[in-house]
Parts: structure tokens; sequence; C-alpha cells
């Protein structure tokens, strides 16, 4: 075997195994800007060219600050525990500018929810100062189509930005940094808002990225992408455990088979037939500039029943929503009536609210970071997303909610300081602050791990009303509650779905 072919295979193999260090921290003390006490202590993590990582752990176990300390958002003591080889000094000596994290919050500069309100997506003219996903996509335009097109938003480009559905939106933010070029990708539960086709996609889309190393932040139940190599688990803000991707599967597995060994119960589904109706649809559509949203959709939701509202991303789940809860301005041309009333007889969208409880993933995007746990929860008894001031009673009901969803150690932090999971448990909250007799819930579960996920379920059937009436939206079927004894299925182009 000759020299010159040894010498070949070795440096083949060389780059096919690649060593070099994208980012290394050795015993670092990770403090966030502005604070005193490092939330992480001791953090040791070396990231290669070739690793492709995966992080998991339950709520308020660390996960978004480990992603935001992989992209250089927080300080590093000492400033030697910490080194980012992939940048490039010679463009930016800071690897935030180098390493782009996409979250659930939108915190590129160019579109701000402050300046809209939430029932502006349903207009059906475009809101002032508009800006379409085309102008929020900046860069060329060949590599603007290319992108959009492999993340399937390109025939969503005219649109306005403020009408994009969670799942739109978050695909658009991962082509907004993808079109930057970055040296690495750091991505905060990507498949958040997504159905299971459009889940796959996107993974297979990441995993075909050349020459741009990923990091993925997931819920401990989301898919693996099969390009995975390594896991990182971590709790109480310590990474406890490190290894391959199908043995923390395995692990996994068998935790959650104990777990579901101990929860054998049936659903017990009520008569409900005679109840009176909540909700009455009859042949409901509603038209964007000549393109149906929702066609001949006919729907009757009774006092005390528990649904499900299923269907694939863009077939028209939140726009029906939007009309039970008086958002849609449609409602008025359609048969509609909200309980036992004909939507367009004098009542206001506010009689509406008074009795509806609601979360949702565009509705999370409209609150202030600064606000408080408490004062977030406390907007639910106006149905607002600004703090007003709360009496003594609803301060009391408010923290009974915090004690019962065993989140009492939230209250008082602040939105800006919480994971997405933890903030929409305080959303959660503020939706039953009310005690309303309708509850809407659309993706609740987004960012809850399996635990706080079974907590909420046990809460709904220890402590719902037999009067009050839940419509849940999910697209993982594994989640829906055992309380939801009923299916409502939209298909792709809004259309009701056959059983």
């Amino acid at each position: 075997m000759s020299l010159h072919f040894l010498k070949t295979r070795w440096l083949t193999q060389t780059r096919f195994y690649s060593t070099k260090i994208l980012l290394r921290l050795e015993n670092a003390q990770v403090v966030r800007f502005g604070a005193k006490d490092p939330v992480f202590k001791n953090l040791s993590l070396t990231l290669k060219e070739n690793d492709r990582l995966v992080v998991v752990g339950p709520v308020s176990a660390g996960k978004t600050t480990l992603a935001e300390t992989i992209a250089g958002k927080h300080a590093i003591q000492p400033l030697s525990a910490g080194q980012w080889p992939i940048i490039d000094p010679t463009i930016s000596p800071y690897a935030s500018d180098h390493v782009h994290l996409v979250s659930f919050k939108e915190d590129s500069g160019a579109f701000s929810y402050s300046k809209h309100y939430y029932q502006e997506r349903f207009n059906f003219s475009d809101p002032d100062n508009d800006l379409t996903l085309r102008d929020y996509l900046t860069g060329d335009e060949k590599d603007i189509d290319r992108i959009s097109t492999q993340l399937n938003i390109k025939h969503l480009l005219p649109l306005s930005f403020v009408k994009l559905s969670n799942g739109q939106t978050r695909r658009a933010r991962i082509a907004r940094a993808l079109l930057k070029k970055p040296a690495m990708l750091v991505l905060d539960e990507p498949l958040m808002g997504l159905d299971v086709e459009h889940r796959q996609h996107l993974l297979k889309v990441l995993g075909d990225l050349s020459g741009i190393p990923v990091v993925l932040i997931l819920r401990p139940q989301d898919e693996f992408p099969a390009w995975a190599t390594q896991v990182i688990e971590l709790k109480d803000m310590k990474i406890i455990w490190r290894g391959k991707p199908e043995e923390y599967q395995q692990n996994r597995l068998s935790h959650k088979q104990s777990a579901d060994g101990e929860d054998k119960l049936l659903p017990v589904e009520l008569d409900t037939s005679s109840n009176d109706p909540v909700i009455e649809m009859n042949d409901v559509k509603v038209t964007y500039s000549g393109n149906p949203i929702l066609r001949d959709i006919s729907w009757t939701v009774r006092k005390g029943e528990r649904w499900a509202l299923l269907g694939p991303n863009g077939s028209g789940k939140t726009t029906l929503l939007s009309f039970m809860t008086g958002d849609h301005p449609q409602a008025y041309a359609n048969d509609l009536s909200l309980f036992g009333r004909r939507r367009g007889t004098g009542e206001s969208i506010w009689e509406i609210k008074e009795r509806v409880g609601m979360v949702s993933p565009e509705i999370h995007l409209y609150f202030n970071q600064n606000l408080t746990a408490l004062e977030a929860a406390g907007t639910g008894f106006f149905d607002v997303v600004v703090p007003r001031a709360i009496n003594q009673d609803q301060h009391e009901t408010i923290k009974q909610l915090f004690k019962e969803f065993d989140i009492e150690s939230m209250m008082h932090r602040k939105l800006q300081d919480m994971s997405t999971g933890e903030q929409r448990m305080v959303l959660l909250v503020r939706s039953l602050v009310k005690m309303p007799d309708l509850i809407i819930w659309d993706e609740p579960f987004q960012g809850l791990d399996d635990t706080m996920i079974r907590n909420v379920n046990v809460w709904l059937e220890k402590h719902m009303r037999p009067d009050q009436t839940l419509i849940m939206v999910t697209h993982h079927e594994e989640e829906i509650p055992r309380a939801v004894t009923k299916r409502f299925k939209l298909g792709a182009g809004g259309v009701q779905a056959k059983d």
C-alpha cells in the first residue's frame, strides 16, 4: 500500500471526522447581563464541527438559557472559560453576530407586536405601516425564493406578517436566520405549532443544510431528527446526562411506560345531548381576497362538552376559534350563535369575552415581557394584555390557581426571565381566573414537558365544573387530555373532515 494512498485516506478521514472546535465552555459561570449571581455554575460544553446537538429537559431546566449562552447572549466568567473559535473576528468579535438564535419571541427588530392589536390579523384590509413576509425576509431575492420554498412559505410572501399563523411565523424566523448565512444555528423549540407533516419536513430541511451546524432545543417528548449525534439533558440548571440519541430515547421510553402504567382510568363521557348549545355554526364560510379559508362548517358545541379541534397547519382552526371569541368581523355575515344568541343582534364583543377564557400562541406574542406572572395572569379578568389593578379576591384567585398548578414560585418573576413553557403556564392560569363558561385552549401545551401536561390534565378532571365547556387545539394526539371525549376535524383547505 503506497504512502500516497495512506496519506490521502488519512486526510479524507480527518475531514469526515473533523475535530474542529466551534464552541468550548470550561467550568464557566454564566451570568445574565445586569444580574449578579450565575444561572449556570461550572458549565462545561464542547461543540465540534460535526456535532449535531439536541438539548432536552423539563420546564425550568435551563434549556432556553443554554441556547442563549451558546449564542453568546450572556456573560461568561472568567472570560477565558468561554471560547468561540467559530467566529470570524474580522467580521465581528461578538459570538451573537455569528451564532443565530431563533426562539418563540420576535426579537429581530424588523417587527414589533406592540404596534399591533390581536384582532388586526382577522381584518379584511392590511394594517397601517404593513410589513409583508417578503419585507421581513431581507436578503437576495433568489435566496429568499429558495429558502422560502424549502420551508413551504413562498406562497405567503405577499401576506402581512401580522396575519401569519404561529407555525408560519416560526418558519419565517428560521428563514430569516438562514438568509443571514450564520456560522451556527440554534433553534429553541422549532417544532412548536407545526403538524406532523411540517415537523418532519422541517427536520429534513435542517438536516440537509450544508456547512451550518445546528443545535436544537426540544421537549423530551418531541421527535428527534435522524441526523442528531448527541443529546444533553438538563435539570435545575445543570447538565445531568450526555449521550447518544438512541440511548436517551430508550431510557425515556422505559420511564414513560412506567408513568403511564400508573394512570389506567378510562374517560367518562357524559350525556350532553339535552344541554343548551354554547356554540352553533351553520355553513360558516370565510374568504379573504377570493381565497376560501373556511368552507361550509357546521358544528354545535353544548354546555359541559370537552372537544379537541384537530387539523393540519393552514386548515383554519385559529380562524374558527376567532368566531367563538367574537374577534372575527365575518362572524356577522354567517349563521353563528354564541351562548344562545345570534351574532349581530346587539351583543358586544366584551359581553362574549366575559364568558370566555382563552390562551393561544398568537395572544402570547402580544404580552409585554416586563410584566410579572401575577400581572400577566391578572389581565385575564379584563380580557386585555396590559396590566390593571386587581382586588384582593382576584389576587387570591390567582394565588390559588398558581398553587394548584404547582407554580407558586413564578408569581413575582417577570415574563422575560421565564422560558416559553413557564410563560405558557402563566397564560393557562390567565385563561381560568374568571372561571369562564367556555375555555378555549389553542395549542396550550407548547413548551410544556410530560409532567406539566399530566398536571394540567389532572387539574381539568378535578376542577372543571360540569357546566364548563372546553375546546382545545393540538397537533399532538397523545397530549389530548383524558377529559376530552369529542373530536372535530378540519381538513386542508378549511373543509370539515370526515372521521
